[in-house]
């Protein structure tokens, strides 16, 4: 189950100057309880933005630079070869950025989507999700409280049956 997993502003918004533009602890630790023991599949800007590697999983970097390398991942150049590569996994994510998440919807089967109620400047998006190919199955509400300063909502979206 190949599984594209972000967080989006009202309008797709994922990020400004390869950072996030929110700060929403409860959906960071969402983020590490579903990704934890798998593999990550990833941009390399996406990759950069991160202090250290994940720990406890899996990192696979898609970029176009063969000369690329860094410690504590794999370096593929293709979705398929990072796709390939994840196969043993049974659900590898596929976390950013947008032009991976792009690639993603086409072999993606779920998506694990928070939406952050609100508006943002960013110069990164999540693709728009065509309703026609995918169902919305399952939605949870986060009102704003004292850790968070905006509203969200965690959507679970499942590729309908061809």
């Amino acid at each position: 189950m190949i599984t594209m997993i972000a967080a989006a502003g009202e309008n797709n918004e994922l990020g400004l100057n390869n950072q996030l533009v929110w700060h929403l602890p409860d959906d960071f630790r969402r983020f590490k309880q579903l990704t934890s023991g798998h593999y990550i599949i990833m941009g390399r800007k996406t990759f950069e933005s991160f202090p250290n590697p994940l720990p406890n999983r899996t990192h696979i970097v898609i970029t176009r630079n063969k000369d690329y390398s860094a410690d504590g991942i794999t370096v593929v150049h293709s979705m398929e070869k990072a796709l390939e590569l994840s196969k043993t996994d049974n659900q590898p994510f596929i976390i950013g950025g947008g032009e991976i998440y792009t690639q993603g919807l086409d072999v993606a089967q779920k998506i694990e989507l928070t939406r952050v109620h609100g508006t943002f400047d960013a110069d990164t998006y999540f693709p728009e999700i065509p309703e026609s190919d995918w169902e919305l199955v399952e939605e949870h509400y986060h009102p704003v409280d004292e850790r968070h300063d905006h509203a969200f909502t965690y959507e679970t979206w499942v590729r309908r049956p061809i």
